[in-house]
């Protein structure tokens, strides 16, 4: 089968970065899946673990986090899905990427694809639909459907995002909460805007002085998608009393968890490969909560997010496609569709 791989982890301008090689089609085992992939996403976990390094891959290593494709077979304990199922879903880090042909995940975080997109729209959504998800209502345990009034107030930094573009539309659209969203261009502003957003503020400024202007002095939750470090202590300044701050991105400084304690702040990492790394009891929630978006897709409730296509899916678009995400400029979901 055609795939993009690397033996060796370098600057995405070398040609060498990433390659086409032809594998082995896998064989599905247990409850895993063989999906013919149709469609591909790119997200910085792609860039991170493609970052120069000085190890070297003795086999080529397949990347990939975000894919729809159809279901080719099952293996003999799979229970939910067929031959023939289109199916879209974010896979496991542990496990060869999806950026190959064919590729085996264990159907427990596994979706069933929206039945109104098309296999490069589906694509763009799972991973960050995932982290959205969880951060919103497991790690943050914002409210579903909305209850309390007056509404409370969510600061999503990087709202422009793969990740913010999902968080946006959950938090106003499904949470019901009054949605202050970070963006620093123009065209970015009002991408969150068109999402749901309902107030914008620029993440290049000082977020309390903005939002103390807009009327909110503090905010019940703080979702961090961009740049722990440097937004972590506006965060502890803007954050409400027995608020709750969620990140997404690793730090890579010391982070001054003592300024959280005198208004009793909870302090909360996400990682959407936290339940199939470690194989959790609750493992097939990330299937339910794929299901779940799909239903709100095709209810119209919530859009797709992909905002540019490329086609073919191989290294030469790839690298492209890794080269715009590095960048740190881009809005919405970068997608590979057909090999």
């Amino acid at each position: 089968m055609k795939a993009v791989a690397l033996t060796h982890y370098l600057p995405i301008d070398n040609p060498e970065s990433l390659l086409d090689v032809v594998l082995d089609k896998p064989v599905p085992q247990g409850r895993d899946l063989l999906v013919a992939i149709k469609a591909i996403a790119v997200n910085p976990v792609d860039t991170k673990v493609r970052a120069p390094k000085a190890t070297v891959e003795k086999s080529p290593r397949v990347l990939g986090w975000d894919a729809a494709g159809v279901v080719e077979a099952v293996g003999p304990e799979v229970t939910g899905f067929k031959p023939g199922d289109k199916v879209f879903y974010a896979g496991d880090i542990t496990r060869a990427g999806s950026n190959s042909e064919f590729h085996l995940v264990d159907e427990r975080i596994v979706g069933h694809m929206p039945v109104s997109l098309e296999f490069e729209q589906a694509a763009a959504l799972p991973l960050t639909a995932i982290t959205a998800w969880e951060s919103l209502f497991d790690r943050l345990r914002v409210s579903t459907p909305p209850h309390a009034m007056p509404r409370k107030t969510i600061l999503i930094i990087g709202g422009a995002g793969g990740v913010g573009s999902i968080a946006v539309q959950l938090a106003s659209k499904v949470a019901g909460l009054n949605v202050v969203a970070t963006a620093s261009r123009p065209e970015s502003a009002s991408w969150v805007r068109d999402l749901g957003a309902h107030h914008v503020i620029n993440h290049h400024g000082d977020l309390a002085a903005q939002m103390k202007e807009l009327g909110h002095a503090h905010a019940d939750y703080v979702l961090i998608l961009n740049n722990t470090d440097q937004h972590f202590a506006a965060a502890a300044e803007i954050i409400a009393p027995q608020g709750t701050i969620c990140s997404i991105v690793e730090n890579s400084a010391a982070l001054d968890i003592g300024a959280l304690k005198g208004k009793s702040i909870s302090f909360v990492w996400e990682l959407m490969f936290t339940r199939s790394m470690f194989q959790t009891p609750d493992m097939a929630e990330q299937g339910n909560l794929l299901n779940e978006i799909a239903r709100l897709i095709d209810s119209k409730i919530i859009t797709t997010t992909v905002s540019q296509v490329l086609s073919p899916i191989n290294s030469a678009n790839l690298r492209k496609a890794h080269a715009l995400l590095e960048q740190g400029s881009a809005i919405g979901k970068i997608v590979l569709k057909d090999f």
